[in-house]
């Protein structure tokens, strides 16, 4: 059994790598650039190929090296094959046996969002928890689901897709997926925007985020800002957002019952006064056993994903 493993994060601008020891000390970190040209047919060479100069550089052999886990950005099946990842130009993919290929070490492949989930519940948030539900509020809302320490990739790959469960069956405009009503479009980053358009533009409030507003450059950030000044406008859109989150959550809950809920992802650096505007409502909707479930914030960063992905090869 080796000492060591590799753990990469692959995202559409750089690919995040990490060396660990299988204890989960992380020896190294470093990234290179995601190559895109191509149809993103240089992504996996240049990783073994940075991967064999790690290798070089430290003096370790493939003996020591247990394997190579490696999140992408798209639905990835236990296979570790990729119908299409849109981001890095991919169409079906065999990520892990080609990586493997590629390294002449055992590989595993899993979607990012997942493979962040793992990362958490192994060394962050929840470590030690063996279920996790992870949601990572960002442009988007990714999540990862681990069950009994293990990923819930489904069977079309598309397991923890958290952000395209409907919470709006009224709702008229199309998320990006192509559905309506979809979690992503008001909890996201871009959400928090719109629910907070929505509110300005239904009253008249004073409120500093009026101007950003009228010069369009209000962003996430100005109005969870707001939030923690006590602004009522902006308490209003947090309430909206809780609400709809929380009770989301509580579904997840019903169905998972996991020991942590953990949120991750940009949106998640307001810190606790987002997780109280959470917690209120998830104690509203939350089937009874699960009003305990602890509701926590990522403490892994940007990391998650090399610490998931190298997580993902140790037996």
């Amino acid at each position: 059994m080796g000492n060591y493993c590799f753990g990469i994060d692959v995202g559409g601008t750089t690919v995040k790598c990490g060396l660990f020891m299988t204890d989960g000390t992380l020896v190294d970190k470093w990234e290179i650039p995601t190559r895109l040209e191509n149809e993103g047919s240089s992504v996996l060479p240049d990783i073994a190929e940075t991967i064999k100069a790690k290798m070089d550089e430290l003096g370790i052999d493939q003996d020591s090296v247990e394997g190579v886990g490696i999140g992408i950005p798209g639905p990835v099946n236990e296979k570790g094959e990729v119908p299409v990842a849109v981001n890095l130009h991919w169409g079906f993919k065999a990520v892990a046996s080609e990586l493997s290929a590629l390294t002449g070490l055992r590989a595993e492949a899993g979607n990012d969002a997942n493979v962040a989930a793992l990362g958490e519940a192994w060394k962050g948030a929840a470590a030690g928890a063996r279920s996790v539900v992870l949601l990572t509020l960002g442009t988007g809302v990714g999540g990862g689901i681990i069950i009994d320490g293990k990923i819930v990739a489904g069977a079309h790959g598309a397991g923890g897709e958290v952000g395209h469960a409907c919470v709006n069956h009224e709702e008229e405009i199309a998320c990006n997926c192509g559905n309506r009503g979809c979690l992503e479009q008001y909890c996201s980053a871009t959400g928090i925007v719109w629910l907070a358009r929505e509110e300005l533009t239904a009253s008249e409030d004073e409120t500093p985020l009026r101007e950003v507003f009228k010069a369009g450059t209000m962003e996430a950030k100005d109005v969870l800002d707001a939030y923690k000044e006590n602004d009522p406008l902006a308490c209003r859109v947090m309430e909206k957002f809780g609400d709809i989150l929380g009770g989301a959550i509580a579904t997840y809950c019903a169905v998972v019952d996991p020991e942590t809920v953990v949120l991750g992802g940009g949106v998640s650096k307001a810190g606790q006064p987002l997780v109280d505007s959470v917690e209120k409502y998830f104690q509203k909707y939350a089937f009874t056993p699960c009003k305990n479930t602890p509701i926590v914030l990522a403490t892994l960063g940007n990391n998650a994903g090399i610490y998931g992905a190298a997580r993902m090869v140790i037996k």
